[in-house]
């Protein structure tokens, strides 16, 4: 258990509201992290906002996918600090503790496969795109096994897509772990909104009997709205409708709270005739079994198939905010750059 003790000290690192580091420059925490590094760490770290590496993101183990950026291994406590405090800025409380738990999983995979190298707890790389010292426009990144945190800011703006999160082992079967369930509001409201239709509804809803073997959109640079499948929002009842949103509500309650209210507002008002809700596979846990909640903006992946149906993937995209497309392509117009 000596890796897990760069957890202890950063979970008592002060939160502050998105407010507050808008308040305080958005750049100085990131600006804080790359003066303490020295020049190699730095060059490896800092990159252009235009480096291609910035849009090529993965979910896999980095054993399997090579990170640009340091991995926390490679950093002393302080500079761990300093990336989980911009964790705790960027995220809400409820998105940072499942992250921690998330890279947790990793100490239970390691002793379950008995291979500490691969499933290695410190192997989550940061990299930072622009100067936030100097660049009005710049972004950073946290990712390693099941986790991909992409920040792209914008001034005082700031878009949080592509954010994927996993969970291996689903369900936590033995040990000292045993019972945990990551992604558990992911999956049982899921599943409880499937088993709420009636008949004619899962016609509509259930678009495949089979589950797919991963999310459809994988780790793609860009994506565009997929097939529209599934039963519209307009077709289900008020009590159905509202666990659709509570649902979404839970995929968003990972961003800071001011942010996800605003989201959640332009999706009920802005968006709701546009969702469809599409199931494929089994509608009972412990069964392969997938779902996408799709809008005009946006898209949510949910997939339980691998390891009987033990090992789940989530996903959020914005079709135009992915990487901050739209607020980089608003902020050169208004700056009148090209």
């Amino acid at each position: 258990m000596e890796k897990m003790k760069y957890f202890v000290p950063l979970m008592v690192v002060v939160f502050l509201s998105f407010e507050a580091i808008c308040k305080t420059e958005p750049s100085v925490l990131a600006t804080r992290f790359l003066n303490s590094l020295d020049a190699a760490q730095k060059e490896k770290v800092l990159m252009s906002l235009e480096d291609e590496s910035r849009s090529k993101w993965h979910f896999l183990p980095p054993a399997s996918w090579p990170r640009p950026g340091l991995p926390l291994k490679v950093l002393n406590d302080r500079q761990k600090g300093f990336i989980h405090e911009l964790l705790q800025v960027y995220l809400s409380d409820k998105g940072y503790q499942k992250t921690l738990d998330i890279i947790a999983l990793e100490e239970v995979l390691a002793v379950l496969e008995n291979d500490p190298v691969k499933r290695d707890s410190e192997m989550y790389f940061v990299a930072f795109y622009g100067d936030p010292a100097n660049d009005e426009t710049w972004g950073w990144r946290f990712e390693g096994h099941h986790v991909s945190l992409n920040f792209t800011v914008v001034g005082k703006q700031v878009a949080y897509v592509p954010r994927f999160f996993g969970a291996n082992p689903g369900t936590v079967r033995e040990g000292p772990k045993k019972g945990t369930r990551v992604l558990k509001n992911e999956e049982d409201l899921g599943l409880k909104l499937v088993n709420m239709l009636n008949e004619a509804q899962k016609k509509k809803a259930i678009f495949r009997l089979s589950a797919f073997q991963e999310i459809v959109t994988s780790n793609a640079s860009e994506v565009e709205p997929l097939d529209e499948v599934g039963i519209p929002v307009k077709d289900m009842n008020k009590a159905q409708q509202e666990v659709l949103f509570e649902l979404l509500k839970e995929y968003l309650s990972a961003m800071p709270h001011e942010v996800a209210e605003k989201r959640m507002s332009n999706l009920r008002t802005e968006e709701t005739d546009a969702i469809r809700f599409g199931w494929a596979g089994a509608t009972e846990i412990g069964k392969p079994h997938y779902y996408r909640i799709q809008g005009k903006t946006f898209l949510v992946e949910f997939d339980n198939t691998q390891n009987n149906a033990n090992h789940i993937h989530t996903v959020w995209r914005d079709f135009d905010g992915d990487f901050g497309r739209d607020l980089i392509r608003e902020h050169y117009q208004r700056s009148g750059h090209h």
